[in-house]
């Protein structure tokens, strides 16, 4: 049956003459570099790479030539436009390095072995009972998507970890209900990094608790949770969008055509063509609730250990201190190990068809492992240019006088720090030192809102970011065309980045996390309402 959808595209135009203008734009810096000797370290041209690469995918849709070019631009800034030294810096001292990172590389052996566990769920049948067991009971599609936010909710350990295995078991549901793939994405994204930065055992609350120096850590992640806004309100967002039956921008031209049987818009992806070729069988619920059970209890069990755990620290002084990277590989590791070990003692699969799963997990894998691998190489080359001593050097300077636009401000620079480096961690990192220092003495509350300020900002930068590493996983979770996920969900992010300002000038202010947080609330829903009407 032929397909009656709308097709979005990017004039070929538009690609040249980006492309021109780069062009352009790195012969002046080339001329101002070598010819007049202008400086590029620790000033506002260190943010030119990131800048570049983001500008370009989004004019273009073609993420991995944009964050080349992205790279290809840092390095020629750390060099002074030198060749030889370029091709270093890109090869030796760019790529080549950030792959042996061992941070790096557990997170890349973690994306393996999550993607030979869903091919292995498929091959059992696993995804399509759960599919048929929930379309029982799931009757609409606001309740295949309410389910899949639910979801995400519930597996607040790690956003990495939340944005694959949400999409792997919830695409089944949201396939059924004709849930664009751009949706799903939008739905697990949103989930992902902003239930991790308001659950006190996650992963994301360790790394927080290891930026505040001179203080307890987690008392002051926990003191902030209520300040958090734009993780609260976008989690509010979605359930509003799901209730109130309402998408705009180019989601909205993703749902029409999903509810007309095209759920990927710009075409079904050879992923997804050969995923559902494969997946033939109908096993039982179990076949993939017990996997998924079993890497949960894996990854924390994992994540504890490297903490300390078995050493007689506490639970949550061990998930203080935890190494994610490698708690996850371990942890998901041993679950891969058992369930295959379950599928041969239930005879769901022989060993040679376990076996072909495992490079089917790795192909699987490989465009948002690229894409890893360019986002944090073009994150070395902003990072050796400098760009976090100029933004901390920005707020630094600035926090004098401000006192109460403080928040909000801190909030606006984190969201376009967090959008031009892709790293919501870097983020806070960067910023939550400075306003410890600055306010530690002075005003202890304004400290305590200021720090959710760094956090809300960091996570909604990554949100949109198209080189953030929870973005390009939630793409993968969803098995949605990477910059139709960026495109789509940008315009959700700068409404409730929009309100998050709003309730941050506010909280400013008053210092009431209730009033502020409730002022949000009713400008959110009216501001949707008036969307609403405008449609």
């Amino acid at each position: 049956m032929k397909i009656d959808s709308v097709k979005p595209g990017t004039p070929k135009r538009a690609t040249y003459l980006s492309l021109i203008a780069v062009l352009l734009f790195m012969g002046c810096l080339n001329y101002a570099v070598v010819f007049n000797g202008m400086q590029v370290k620790d000033t506002v041209w260190a943010l030119t790479p990131p800048l570049i690469a983001i500008s370009l995918a989004l004019i273009t849709k073609e993420v991995y030539s944009s964050l080349f070019i992205g790279i290809l631009s840092g390095a020629l800034l750390i060099t002074d436009f030198e060749p030889v030294g370029m091709l270093n810096q890109l090869f030796p001292n760019g790529m080549m390095t950030v792959l042996a990172d061992k941070w790096n590389v557990g997170i890349l052996v973690f994306m393996v072995i999550l993607g030979t566990m869903v091919q292995l769920m498929n091959r059992a049948g696993g995804s399509t009972a759960f599919g048929v067991w929930a379309a029982e009971r799931i009757k609409s599609r606001a309740g295949a998507q309410l389910s899949t936010m639910l979801l995400g909710c519930l597996i607040f350990i790690d956003d990495y970890f939340n944005c694959l295995t949400v999409g792997s078991v919830m695409r089944p549901v949201t396939d059924k209900h004709k849930i664009s793939r751009a949706k799903l994405a939008y739905l697990i994204d949103s989930t992902a990094a902003p239930i991790c930065i308001i659950a006190p055992i996650s992963s994301w609350a360790a790394a927080v608790a290891g930026f505040v120096k001179g203080e307890n850590g987690i008392s002051i992640f926990v003191q902030s949770i209520p300040f958090n806004f734009y993780a609260l309100l976008t989690l509010l967002m979605m359930v509003f969008i799901i209730l109130m039956k309402l998408d705009y921008g180019p989601m909205l031209l993703h749902e029409n055509n999903a509810r007309k049987g095209d759920l990927f818009t710009t075409g079904k992806s050879k992923q997804a063509q050969e995923e559902s070729r494969k997946e033939t069988r109908t096993g039982r619920v179990s076949d993939l609730i017990v996997p998924v059970v079993l890497l949960v209890f894996g990854c924390v069990v994992g994540m504890i250990y490297t903490g300390g755990f078995f050493q007689g620290k506490s639970f949550v002084d061990a998930f203080a201190a935890s190494d994610a990277s490698v708690g996850l590989v371990m942890g998901s590791a041993v679950a891969l190990v058992i369930t295959i070990a379950y599928y041969l003692v239930r005879q769901s699969l022989s060993f040679s068809e376990c076996m072909d799963c495992l490079p089917e997990g790795f192909k699987q894998m490989v465009p948002a492992m690229l894409i890893l691998t360019f986002a944090w190489t073009l994150k070395s080359m902003t990072d050796n240019l400098g760009a976090a001593t100029f933004v901390a050097g920005v707020v630094a300077n600035s926090a004098g006088g401000l006192m109460g636009l403080l928040p909000a401000i801190i909030f606006v620079v984190a969201t376009g720090l967090a959008f031009a480096s892709g790293t919501s961690w870097a983020t806070f990192g960067i910023l939550i030192p400075i306003v410890v220092s600055c306010f530690q003495e002075i005003d202890p509350q304004l400290m305590i809102i200021s720090i959710s300020a760094c956090m809300a900002g960091a996570v909604a930068g990554d949100h949109c970011s198209p080189i953030s590493d929870t973005t390009i996983m939630s793409s993968a979770g969803a098995q949605c065309e990477h910059m139709n996920h960026v495109t789509t969900q940008l315009p959700y992010v700068m409404t409730t980045a929009a309100v998050s300002f709003l309730t941050f000038l506010v909280a400013g202010f008053t210092k009431s996390a209730v009033l502020s947080l409730a002022f949000g609330i009713v400008v959110l829903f009216l501001l949707l309402m008036f969307i609403r009407r405008k449609l």
